[in-house]
């Protein structure tokens, strides 16, 4: 069976769905032919190649075009150019934010790093598959549930097949400081849509014999994630993305932790741990559902040696296997995901309870990392508030504003764990040293937003 016969090799949500490499593909709307159905440039290849940025703009829009079903908008442009852009599926796409699903609501953000292309390619193949498919629970799925596709966060970096952005910066390590245009836009997202469920798609490469399954997952280690939403995404790990994938026919393990080959047992951590400016610790500490997912890259036999199309395809099929866990669990939890991440983002304006500046949920802080009895606010004089106001904008944080420029961020709001992390001087990748207020000043306007009184 190749790529190029019409059972591409897949079949991805369990929901009646058929997603590309491996079902067959899903029946055209009315007054389609197969033919006229768009393929990717990896689809295409056989996998011998990945898709251009020009194939996946014309993918795109053919996609767009063949049903009510999806809705693109350009969140931004990269510094090279190119369109940074936000694909919404339903049953219909949703026509704003507000129209979004809540409790129901998931974004895949594709290849941030631009030299792990297959996460992207599944991406693309499922957008084309959820738009196309015609079966009943996958109607009532998209009827229910909002998906939000960034289907490459790193553009720039693609068509370079470098890590980085086209300024050398990795772009997961910026979702704190939104220094890079393709952080900011996804910080944009997140602000507006509010994602229930952020699920990013990466690729590694591995250490034999420690560190060497097929596919590897991570939660939110960040210690400022809601407690609910951290075992929402522990169960979108454990019970539906590692069974999917095994069943599959592939390896799992947990991301960042070498295992003894024989025991099975933890040897040592390399990499996840609970920094606030990875998107998928960014993620848990706005209230989201946070999972990173890692496929490994090198090739595995000698056929896939001798054809890379081979060792190609078979890192897609791991991204989609991954993906037919995740969608069930969006389906099978989505009470206990909006009961999670609703308590998550509703928890701050009690303003009660420690915000933690470093530590892990399998490292504890030392009681430097600890603001055990937080500040009531933090102040920025007038030059440190003109320097990040777009930075706390993006993030969606509310502050005060004083007759003399300066602002005051009140730790009293959804965004409660993220303050400390962006002003304090403690914190490992603060924006700004701002002053902690023990007692917040009187104020004057509207709600959240107003002029505090010196």
């Amino acid at each position: 069976m190749t790529l190029h016969s019409r059972r591409l090799v897949l079949g991805t949500v369990a929901l009646g769905l058929t997603v590309s490499l491996g079902a067959t593909l899903p029946a055209p709307p009315a007054g389609a032919t197969a033919s006229r159905i768009p393929r990717t440039g990896f689809e295409s290849s056989q996998g011998a190649r990945w898709t251009s940025q020009p194939e996946e703009q014309r993918f795109l829009a053919a996609v767009d075009r063949a049903t009510p079903r999806v809705r693109i908008d350009r969140i931004g442009t990269t510094g090279q150019g190119r369109p940074l852009q936000l694909v919404r599926i339903g049953a219909p796409a949703p026509q704003r934010a507000a129209a979004v699903r809540r409790g129901a609501s998931v974004l895949l953000i594709c290849s941030q790093h631009g030299d792990e292309p297959a996460g992207r390619e599944a991406c693309l193949t499922t957008i084309r598959d959820l738009a196309y498919a015609k079966d009943r629970a996958t109607r009532r799925f998209l009827e229910r549930t909002s998906v939000l596709v960034v289907p490459t966060a790193n553009p720039d970096g693609r068509a370079a097949d470098t890590r980085t952005n086209a300024d050398g910066a990795d772009i997961n390590r910026d979702h704190l400081g939104l220094r890079t245009v393709e952080a900011r836009a996804m910080a944009a997202v997140l602000r507006d849509y509010r994602p229930d469920t952020v699920y990013d798609l990466h690729e590694y490469g591995p250490t034999a014999p420690y560190y060497s399954k097929d596919l590897l997952s991570l939660w939110p280690r960040n210690l400022n994630t809601g407690d609910a939403v951290h075992r929402e995404a522990g169960a979108l790990s454990k019970d539906f993305v590692e069974p999917a994938v095994q069943r599959a026919g592939f390896s799992t393990g947990v991301y960042g932790i070498w295992t003894d080959p024989e025991t099975g047992e933890p040897v040592k951590q390399v990499a996840g741990d609970g920094q606030e400016r990875i998107l998928r610790n960014t993620a848990g500490v706005k209230g989201s559902v946070g999972l990173l997912v890692e496929n490994r890259v090198d090739a595995l036999t000698a056929a896939e040696r001798a054809d890379p199309a081979l060792n190609n395809r078979r890192r897609v099929r791991s991204q989609l296997a991954a993906l037919k866990g995740a969608f069930p669990f969006l389906d099978r939890h989505r009470t206990r995901i909006e009961a999670a991440t609703s308590a998550a983002r509703r928890a701050g304006y009690a303003d009660r309870g420690p915000v933690y500046l470093g530590g892990a949920d399998n490292e504890p802080p030392t009681v430097g990392q600890v603001l055990a009895d937080p500040p009531c606010a933090y102040r920025l004089d007038a030059a440190q508030f003109a320097r990040i106001e777009d930075v706390l904008a993006l993030h969606g944080v509310r502050w005060w504003r004083g007759p003399d420029g300066s602002a005051v961020v009140p730790l009293r709001q959804s965004l409660r764990g993220l303050i400390p992390l962006l002003l304090d001087q403690r914190a490992g990748y603060h924006l700004a040293v701002a002053a902690p207020l023990d007692v917040c000043p009187a104020v004057k306007g509207g709600k959240g937003l107003g002029k505090y009184v010196p």
